[in-house]
């Protein structure tokens, strides 16, 4: 039986949303409000331990969580997401409620609480 040695086997795509793996990224399940889909890499804000967490519309406050959603949420079907609460992002990659744009406040509120943004370029 022969083999072809030089075959593709997989293939690796880059992950947009990650800058680097340090800090580690750390997961945990948020409750969110209903809002239909909500994409991966929405970073959303709420009380902490509550129920209301949404994508972040207005200033960052350093008394809410703040999270980075890991995957998609379909918050008709379920409103319990998973999420990054420290890492290393691109903040380009990341996703904000409409009409709004992260500002220095924000990230420097994201960095407190161990969420990175940098820049990463596309190649």
């Amino acid at each position: 039986m022969s083999k072809v040695l030089n075959e593709t086997i997989g293939t690796v795509g880059f992950d947009k949303l990650f800058v680097e793996n340090i800090p580690e990224a750390d997961v945990v399940t948020v409750k969110l409000v209903a809002a239909g889909v909500v994409k991966r890499g929405t970073v959303v804000s709420g009380t902490p331990g509550g129920a209301d967490f949404a994508a972040l519309s207005a200033a960052a406050s350093s008394s809410k969580a703040l999270y980075v959603l890991a995957e998609d949420c379909d918050t008709a079907a379920d409103p319990v997401g998973i999420a990054y609460r420290t890492g290393h992002f691109n903040r380009n990659a990341l996703i904000v409620g409409a009409g709004y744009a992260l500002t220095a406040a924000d990230e420097e509120i994201l960095r407190k609480s161990g969420i990175l943004l940098a820049d990463a370029i596309e190649y």
